[in-house]
């Protein structure tokens, strides 16, 4: 294929691979979790530190993790305050996080913005080789924590309760998932865009839970999902003309249509042979 000739379609496929395999795994335990919302609550506290990185003319990276870091400490203590109404913290730091990044960029209109646009929008097709690196040690990351923690995980992910009595330390569990959640995120954003990053790490998790039965094969399933559906949208976008984030999102979403009518007809089929 031609376009493989290229060099920053050569980056965006190995970044767009990368994105498909550690994606939809956090993607899976944020479903489960019920904590859907989590993804774009991070991604605007993401934006936040982006936009305070600029401000500063500090480094974006290192302030946008520190600013990570920050509000997922706040959303783990919000979210034990509010048990009953876990969704509160996701609400309202969700809110503050795109609230900051808006009053930076009206506070520095000097070119602020348009770097802020960058994030919010994405171009997997500009990736730099820096940026590539960056994103193989975060998949390394995400691969080691879920081989080491898949266990504890899948208990706290199922019943807390029963974790917390079971000895497991649950509120380290769920602040460092928080914090590798959140250092994904901020990876991705200048990639997918702020806007496309939940949509890529829960639509693939959606689709596997509706095909597939059991917690392994969907994580796997879902992973195969997010690299076939990644390279399909990669490869559309190039022959369109389309922005890439968004065309992978779309090819995402008709997946998960077709995979819900089929699973509707295979039920209806077995039903009928009953």
């Amino acid at each position: 294929m031609e376009m493989l000739h290229f060099g920053f379609m050569q980056r965006a496929f190995w970044a767009g691979g990368l994105i498909a395999l550690i994606a939809p795994v956090l993607g899976m335990f944020l479903i489960l979790r019920r904590q859907s919302l989590m993804a774009d609550t991070l991604s605007h506290i993401s934006l936040a530190g982006v936009a305070l990185g600029l401000t500063l003319h500090s480094n974006v990276n290192i302030v946008t993790i520190i600013v990570i870091i920050i509000g997922t400490i706040g959303i783990e203590y919000m979210r034990n305050t509010y048990r009953t109404y876990s969704e509160v913290s996701v609400a309202i730091l969700m809110a503050a996080g795109l609230s900051l990044a808006l009053v930076l960029m009206s506070l520095n209109q000097g070119g602020i913005t348009t770097n802020v646009e960058q994030y919010l929008f994405g171009s997997i097709v500009t990736i730099s080789q820096e940026q590539l690196r960056f994103l193989i040690v975060v998949c390394i990351l995400v691969g080691v924590y879920y081989l080491i923690f898949q266990r504890p995980m899948y208990v706290l992910t199922f019943d807390e309760d029963t974790a917390f009595t079971s000895g497991l330390p649950t509120k380290w569990l769920s602040l460092s998932f928080s914090i590798l959640t959140g250092l994904t995120i901020s990876v991705m954003m200048p990639i997918i865009g702020a806007l496309l990053v939940s949509a890529l790490m829960v639509l693939p998790a959606a689709i596997a839970m509706r095909m597939v039965k059991g917690f392994k094969t969907a994580i796997l399933f879902s992973m195969a999902i997010g690299v076939l559906s990644m390279f399909l949208g990669l490869t559309s976008s190039y022959k369109l003309g389309t922005p890439p984030g968004a065309t992978i999102t779309l090819v995402l979403v008709l997946f998960l249509m077709c995979g819900s009518v089929l699973k509707t007809v295979w039920e209806f089929i077995r039903s009928n042979r009953v």
